[in-house]
């Protein structure tokens, strides 16, 4: 199937087992609409009401990782490194 195979499964992946980055960033798209639509009541212009509903999501993005990590950035990892313990691996990093 391709593409439209592989999409399907990356939602369905979302649907049953999301990984903790997926809930983070399905957290901050939530803020980001509800925070949209609060400001659509606002007299502001489409560019200022769009990029504070933005600034919104990424503000609780960094709010909610802090939460659910503990941390606020997480570490680099150790992934390469053999004599510490791996407190922190990266899915993505090579």
């Amino acid at each position: 199937m391709g593409l439209l195979g592989d999409l399907k499964d990356d939602v369905v992946g979302l649907v049953r087992d999301p990984t903790d980055e997926q809930k983070i960033l399905v957290t901050a798209a939530v803020a980001i609409a509800i925070a949209d639509r609060a400001l659509y009541f606002v007299e502001f212009p489409f560019v200022v009401r769009t990029t504070a509903a933005v600034g919104v999501g990424f503000i609780v993005m960094f709010l909610v990782s802090y939460l659910y990590t503990g941390q606020l950035v997480p570490p680099d990892g150790n992934v390469d490194d053999d004599e510490e313990p791996e407190e922190y691996v990266d899915e993505l990093d090579p």
